[in-house]
């Protein structure tokens, strides 16, 4: 990922330091259990332990010779620890290092996604409460509907990050998994059993049942989830873009004071955040399709889906972490104009009503048919003569004739769309 969307934390952790700290880590922890079985002298183990370094630069140099970057990292490690480092990778496959790193590399990942979260879930709860019950215009089609508040649509989102999380939780659960199992899986040169005494060294389950590598369902799910979660950034993002534009003014994501919006308008503030979000994250789509075909490989193994992970894998971490970087200072800083979202409330000349005159007619006896036509008519001419619905439906004999003015001054009424937000409120923030 180019530097200009990645994020300190994240990006290290698909540094080649640490990729290959990884890979010692797995070697060591060979070593290690072969060494309790009695397969490695400790006093050559204990060397191991203190020589065994690597050298990136060092490592890429007997690459670009060799082209094998497993035994160019094995080489490096064997020129500093001398002899003993004949009992390094003993009975393993490249790939038992390989794909059991990758997955720790992977849990590493997942941790700063679930920190990310974590701290957008927190300011979502915030604002949600912090404008429960700000009025506001709900749309559908984008067209004007009925009246929410900016605390339900924030609690939307909310709740799905809730739902994000836990798709994050159980893909990287089914990806914590090791294997050592060889060249295709049959343990021919080490038993199961030392497989779950390495796993359990490095903290990871042993997979059932592997190939030469493990199977790529497990890394398509941590992969389509990563996308799952950018597509809901992405839906927060473009619904703060539509309410930024300027016939509609509702919301504006943050724009500091030394900002500068256009190079040819000085005037103009673009939503510039939220619209990096919705780009990034169709490209976190592109990685989820890519990860989907790594899935089918030939036979017991191929390397078609290597050298797509090196790059999908972490540009679609390093890219989510910056996405939440994005939108929690978007959600954390926004503007929220409560006086214009009372405006453009008032600018549907209170056709939104309709729906609660319709059912108030329908209590008093008319046919639903009947007394949908009359609040239809009642409602489009309303909005195309630029007057109150109210006024409107007060002028109808023929809809006065079956109410009263009471009645229909008792729907006309805003908090009634906002009864039950508490109840709400309750069922998501407090069921958790």
């Amino acid at each position: 990922m180019i530097k200009r969307y990645s994020r300190p934390k994240m990006a290290d952790i698909w540094s080649l330091d640490t990729k290959f700290q990884r890979w010692l880590d797995v070697e060591i922890a060979a070593c290690r259990v072969q060494m309790k079985l009695g397969n490695i002298p400790e006093e050559d183990f204990n060397t191991i332990v203190e020589k065994a370094a690597f050298d990136v630069n060092r490592i890429e140099e007997i690459e670009k010779e060799i082209q094998h970057d497993v035994i160019a990292f094995l080489t490096n490690l064997a020129e500093n620890i001398g002899a003993p480092s004949r009992y390094v990778h003993l009975g393993l496959t490249s790939s038992d290092v390989v794909d059991t790193a990758f997955s720790i590399l992977i849990q590493d990942a997942g941790k700063v996604l679930l920190e990310d979260l974590d701290v957008f879930l927190a300011v979502l709860k915030k604002q949600a409460h912090a404008y429960k019950m700000t009025p506001m215009m709900g749309r559908t089609h984008g067209v004007h509907a009925e009246p929410t508040t900016l605390g339900l649509k924030l609690t939307v989102w909310y709740a799905e990050m809730r739902r994000n999380r836990e798709r994050l939780v159980e893909a990287l659960g089914h990806v914590n998994v090791g294997k050592i199992s060889g060249a295709v899986g049959n343990y021919a040169h080490m038993s199961p059993s030392v497989e779950t005494q390495v796993c359990a060294e490095l903290f990871l389950d042993p997979a059932p049942i592997s190939t030469q590598i493990l199977q790529r369902d497990r890394h398509a799910h941590v992969i389509t989830t990563v996308a799952i979660i950018g597509g809901s950034l992405e839906k927060m993002a473009t619904e703060i873009r539509g309410l930024q534009k300027t016939e509609c003014n509702e919301i504006l994501e943050p724009f500091s004071s030394s900002q500068k919006g256009s190079s040819a308008m000085p005037h103009k503030k673009n939503p510039i955040l939220c619209e990096r979000v919705t780009g990034l994250s169709r490209v976190l789509r592109g990685y989820a399709l890519t990860a989907m075909e790594n899935q089918a490989l030939w036979h017991e193994r191929d390397i078609s889906h290597s050298s797509a992970e090196r790059m999908i894998f972490p540009d679609a971490t390093v890219t989510l972490d910056y996405m939440f970087g994005l939108m929690t200072k978007v959600l954390d800083n926004m503007q929220v104009n409560e006086s214009q979202m009372l405006e453009n409330i008032s600018r549907s000349y209170d056709v939104f009503y309709s729906q609660q005159l319709l059912l108030k007619l329908v209590d008093a006896g008319i046919l639903r048919e009947d007394a949908y036509r009359w609040v239809q008519r009642n409602a489009m001419a309303a909005f195309q003569e630029r007057v109150s619905f109210r006024e409107k439906i007060l002028a109808d004999t023929q809809v006065m004739e079956k109410v009263s003015v009471d009645d229909v001054m008792s729907v006309f009424k805003l908090d009634k769309y906002f009864r039950y937000v508490d109840e709400i409120f309750v069922r998501v923030y407090d069921a958790q």
